[in-house]
This record gives structure tokens, sequence and C-alpha cells, in this order.
């Protein structure tokens, strides 16, 4: 079994961002030069998450106003007692989750029709770091 890594470090403009980064986890894929295997995608920081889905800006929208009404801001989070603001955006990353395994068959990426890879900033304006790992033959 072969291994390829690659990071992709992101610093947003804003607080809350979601990014398609599909082009992104092909190239990797395409320099792996796996045929048959899998991909991971993971985000190395506790207030981002990776997710699969549509990539239609309407649902982003509705992903984001529904992740906000789950995990809303508040002052009162008892993580803010240590100095930091971020609570909802940890709560807002355990919702998404922190990573996806994409399927690999023939050299591609084994999505469903309209599935695309997203990163989840929660707490952004600052650098953060996804690993892709590619593993198979």
């Amino acid at each position: 079994m072969k291994f390829y890594t690659e990071y992709l470090t992101f610093e947003t403009s804003r607080l809350r961002e979601y990014l398609n980064i599909t082009p992104q986890v092909r190239a990797v894929l395409e320099k792996s030069r796996i045929q048959e295997g899998m991909i991971l995608v993971s985000a190395m920081h506790i207030t981002a998450g990776i997710w699969v889905n549509d990539a239609e800006d309407g649902l982003i929208a509705d992903i984001d106003e529904w992740l906000e009404k789950l995990a809303p801001f508040r002052q009162d989070y008892r993580h803010h007692g240590t100095g930091e603001t971020n609570g909802d955006a940890h709560l807002k990353s355990l919702l998404v989750h922190h990573e996806v395994i994409v399927p690999v068959t023939k050299g591609r990426l084994d999505f469903g029709p309209w599935q695309e890879v997203y990163y989840a900033e929660f707490d952004g304006r600052r650098k953060k770091r996804v690993i892709i790992k590619a593993m198979g033959e």
C-alpha cells in the first residue's frame, strides 16, 4: 500500500466561511498516483470541520443558518472562562465533524451525484491547516 500526504493552509477573511476544496483534493489524488483506495481529508483544528455535500450556494447558506441556530454565539459559554471567545465554534465543529474519507476508484474520487468536499471555518481570520492523505495502490 502507498501513502501520499499534503497539507493545505487557509486563512479566511471571515469568522465563519465555507470553502469548496474539491479541486485541491483532486490535485493531491492525482499527484499520489493512487488508483484504488481512499483519501482522508481532515481539519487539524478544533474550530473547523470537513464535510461532503452539494456545492449549492443556497444549501451552504441553509447549513450556516442551521449551525448558528444549534450553536449560536453566546457570551455565557463556560469555555469563555478560559479567556477564549469561540465556544460556539467548537460546538459547530462537533456538528459537522473534522474529517471525511472518500473512496478512490480508477484514480478518481468516487463521489455520488453533486458531492463535493468542503472546509468549514468557524473561528477564522488566522492560519489553519488541513491534512490530505491518499492511501491505496
